[in-house]
């Protein structure tokens, strides 16, 4: 007799979980075993309760469910695997399994959690709202009093999770960020652009970090390409996936698949959908990783899973496509204080979408850089999209750990790919007292193509 109620999983998902020949290689690549050496802790481990799970064995009770939320997703267990085991997907499938079952049935998340995820479904996914909420820090960043609000005397009176949300907020920005435009031209020589390029803004770059998309604009520009900007796109849907929000996912997809392929409103030109645009490209890892992974998510949709597959096909992060597009070398030098850098691999650019060269190509065209190798670089810092709010004592010990080897470098700039990457791994080296700058590499290469030094 099964004891309880199974989680049954799509059988095509299942399957996954006897691709795992239980061999072990994923456990040193794995940055929540590494930490506390609890197999449950473990992909390989975490495979086996997920398979359990679904075939009812066990129960979701509170420890198999911390097991599992304490899964950062980065996918490094991929890359270590010799039997190719999709484990992302069988993580994700399980997450949604646990959303979707009756109130009562799995532990309730204590109220903090419950808030913290609120605000990301409600407010971080929806730039508007975003820019909205950040009206009164920007106001307490301009008067000097952010600083005294999270510091520590008067940042102990806050919830721990809620002071982490606080404390990773980029230095001040402008009080609200305006969108780029529908259109930019090539600046290359004679008119004849080399591509059409359809940008995609994302939610929280978009509005935290805005200058790293106009820089990419910049760039892409100078690389021969048309860039267009669709005004209907919306969330990448990463967030809500990798919480098990599935639905709602799917929909956020099919919005931009149609933004971006111009079905429906192909007519309402540039600035509304774009059409026929050569790439879709993107300047936060983890964005681009689930833009790519929209053929799995929609592999069901009759409408849209051609539609899906044709979209992830056109999908490029921007250090990929600068690299096809063969830009000339930069002649602008940099500064003394950018010369010396390190770079840290987003896990959703190297384990998701295994680009590890094409940002180290394009760094090592910048004249007078000094590229120092990172020890662990492509370990998870512990930012993982929300991880760092939801589970922020292994996000800590991970920050602190990504820190340390950053430190022991000697660089005092740290370049990466992804948003959160940035903002975790700023926070963690103030925390830490540790001077060190986190750029993108759009932003070392715009300063060198262009010289500018009012963004960079």
């Amino acid at each position: 007799m099964v004891p309880h109620p199974p989680l049954g999983l799509d059988p095509r998902t299942y399957a996954r979980t006897q691709d795992c020949v239980q061999c072990g290689l994923c456990l040193p690549a794995c940055p929540t075993y590494v930490t506390t050496g609890q197999e449950a802790d473990s992909p390989r481990g975490r495979i086996r309760l997920i398979k359990a799970l679904a075939d009812g064995r066990i129960e979701p009770s509170p420890p198999v469910v911390n097991h599992l939320d304490l899964c950062l997703d980065c996918r490094a267990c991929e890359t270590a695997c010799p039997s190719g085991v999709g484990y992302h997907e069988l993580i994700e499938k399980m997450r949604a399994r646990l959303t979707e079952r009756p109130t009562g049935t799995v532990p309730t998340p204590p109220w903090i959690d419950r808030l913290i995820r609120a605000f990301v479904s409600g407010v971080l996914t929806h730039p508007n709202r975003l820019k909205a909420s950040l009206l009164p820090v920007r106001a307490l960043q301009r008067l000097g009093l952010w600083g005294l609000l999270t510091g520590p005397r008067l940042g102990r009176m806050i919830p721990p999770r809620l002071l982490k949300l606080m404390r990773i907020l980029p230095s001040p920005g402008p009080m609200w960020p305006r969108r780029l435009d529908g259109r930019y031209a090539s600046l290359a020589t004679g008119g004849v652009s080399k591509a059409v390029v359809g940008m995609f803004e994302g939610c929280v770059g978009g509005v935290l970090e805005p200058d790293i998309n106009r820089q990419a604009v910049e760039l892409l520009r100078l690389a021969g390409c048309d860039v267009l900007v669709a005004q209907q796109q919306v969330c990448c849907g990463a967030i809500h996936h990798h919480g098990g929000e599935v639905k709602q996912a799917r929909a956020l997809a099919r919005a931009n698949i149609d933004a971006f392929m111009g079905a429906g409103n192909a007519g309402s030109g540039a600035g509304k959908t774009v059409p026929n645009v050569d790439y879709i490209v993107n300047t936060v890892a983890g964005c681009g990783a689930m833009l790519k992974e929209y053929p799995h998510l929609l592999r069901d949709d009759p409408v849209y899973a051609k539609r899906a597959a044709a979209f992830a096909s056109r999908v490029r992060d921007i250090c990929e496509l600068l690299v096809e597009l063969e830009l000339p070398r930069p002649t602008h030098p940099l500064p003394p204080e950018l010369r010396v850098a390190t770079y840290h691999d987003a896990c959703h650019l190297a384990h998701a979408q295994q680009i590890t060269a094409a940002p180290r190509q394009l760094l090592g065209s910048i004249d007078g850089l000094e590229l120092v190798p990172l020890a662990e670089s492509d370990m998870c810092c512990g930012a993982a999209g929300t991880y760092s709010l939801t589970q922020p004592a292994m996000a800590a010990e991970l920050g602190e750990r990504k820190v340390r080897c950053i430190a022991a470098t000697g660089a005092g700039v740290c370049v990466t790919g992804n948003i959160g990457c940035a903002m975790q791994i700023q926070a963690e080296a103030r925390r830490l007292g540790v001077e060190v700058r986190v750029v993108h590499p759009v932003t070392l290469l715009y300063r060198a193509y262009t010289g500018d030094e009012r963004r960079a």
